[in-house]
């Protein structure tokens, strides 16, 4: 009976088409969180810490840290990037004054079968997960639920300005 109660999960999981979210320790990187071989979210992230993630098969890395932030170094990530093979896309942004033209660049360029999987990342994984909570929703059509409870496990926080920021610019870009 044990044996069943153990399956459910799994098979409703299955049957969701849910995939499901582990945390390895990564050299380098604060807050690791995969989603299989979709993506990856993660907060402060070294230059040193980018030839493992392309050994771990990312195709992009996407930094949404402002240059200003304390640790960021955006042209040493960069440079690390190009070296690794990994195309790197940086898109700085800040909930505390979000630039939707941030936003806009991500999905445009989340969208090219190139960049994926992407590894997504900010100073603590929050805007991270929260970029990614957008893309579930707006480009893979995903019920909002289903996308929030992703985004959650991703690392975004369930009651910060990050998802606000996020469940309103769905909201405002939904098609109808």
């Amino acid at each position: 009976m044990t044996h069943f109660v153990f399956l459910i999960p799994v098979a409703v999981a299955s049957l969701l088409g849910m995939q499901q979210v582990s945390k390895p320790e990564v050299e380098g990187v604060r807050n690791f969180a995969r989603l299989e071989t979709t993506v990856a979210c993660a907060g402060a992230t070294s230059a040193e810490s980018v030839p493992e993630i392309a050994k771990m098969g990312f195709k992009a890395i996407f930094n949404l840290r402002l240059a200003s932030e304390p640790g960021a170094d955006i042209a040493a990530e960069e440079a690390a990037a190009k070296d690794a093979g990994i195309h790197y896309v940086h898109v700085p942004f800040t909930p505390k004054s979000p630039d939707v033209a941030s936003v806009d660049k991500f999905l445009t360029a989340i969208r090219d079968p190139g960049n994926n999987p992407a590894f997504i990342h900010c100073s603590g994984g929050n805007r991270a997960a929260g970029f990614w909570l957008i893309k579930r929703a707006l480009v893979d059509g995903w019920d909002l639920d289903r996308a929030v409870k992703e985004a959650e496990g991703l690392g975004l926080d369930d009651k910060g300005e990050m998802k606000e920021f996020a469940l309103g610019y769905i909201e405002s870009h939904r098609e109808r």
